[in-house]
């Protein structure tokens, strides 16, 4: 048994095993990523869908992704490679390409306006050794990295990436302990305290999916925007009026189809909500 130390769930994995994610797994008495090297996506996307606003608009980015997640979000858009049935499958699929592999084929696409590589898809941080490596070498290439991911990490393991990553989006699906632990399987605290020190040292954006009935009130969005209002630099300067939050419409999927689609209207009047404290408030999927 050994206890892998990603995430506030520390889990204790048998030599063999899996954690929690589904990605992480003890080979010789050590903690290491059995998703290392192993995508189940892989596309040339423009910045915007990750979704970056104000990281170099007009450009693309080589998308990828593996397999694995420390979260359970019932609404989740990539269930199929994070913790539904097929992901068993997708272990079999993978396409295992190493970070000199992947650095090369992101280098290709510079004609194509690419600009880097984007660790996006599933949770990048559940096998953050491979974005370690891989962002790396891409910087000494001169190619930019971006992380999109839930936040729920240790610093530790931030700390790892931080001379590599150039900018992150990061959800923050909701603004309460009960929402996290009860519906997503997450840790509030844990995601507050990742998105703090993200935002010291790279570009930072932020998404809210906006659900009905469970974090779509005037009330949650004023306390959401007033917080990364009050985000500060690392010399203790307040930034956060400039980070820029996505609204995101919900769409039922996966195992919340209960729900309508929210309402468009309700959207933009959030994002509105939000301006009250932010510069930059982009809505989504309306």
């Amino acid at each position: 048994m050994a206890k892998c130390e990603i995430c506030f769930r520390h889990c204790e994995i048998k030599e063999g095993g899996l954690g929690f994610c589904g990605a992480r797994t003890i080979k010789e008495g050590k903690v290491v990523a059995e998703n290392y090297g192993k995508i189940t996506g892989i596309a040339l996307d423009p910045i915007e869908k990750k979704p970056l606003k104000r990281f170099h608009p007009g450009k693309n980015i080589l998308s990828v992704g593996s397999y694995g997640c420390n979260l359970r979000c019932p609404f989740c858009q990539n269930s199929d490679i994070s913790w539904g049935l097929e992901v068993s499958e997708w272990k079999s699929e993978a396409r295992r390409i190493s970070p000199d592999e992947l650095v090369e084929l992101a280098l290709s696409m510079k004609p194509r306006d690419n600009i880097g590589i984007a660790f996006t898809y599933n949770e990048p941080l559940i096998g953050y050794e491979f974005v370690r490596d891989t962002a790396k070498l891409s910087h000494e290439a001169g190619l930019l990295n971006v992380l999109v991911t839930n936040g729920t990490a240790e610093i530790s393991v931030l700390r790892e990436l931080e001379p590599y990553i150039d900018a992150m989006n990061i959800d923050l699906k909701g603004f309460t302990a009960a929402f996290y632990s009860k519906t997503l399987g997450g840790d509030f605290e844990m995601t507050k305290r990742f998105i703090e020190e993200a935002v010291k040292f790279c570009h930072v954006e932020l998404t809210t999916l906006i659900i009905p009935s469970e974090n779509d009130s005037e009330e949650e969005m004023r306390e959401i925007s007033s917080w990364i209002r009050s985000l500060k630099d690392s010399d203790g300067n307040e930034i956060g009026k400039s980070i820029p939050l996505h609204i995101s419409r919900f769409f039922p999927r996966f195992h919340m189809r209960d729900k309508a689609p929210t309402d468009v209207s309700l959207v933009y009047h959030l994002a509105d909500v939000a301006r009250e404290n932010l510069d930059y408030v982009y809505t989504g999927n309306c």
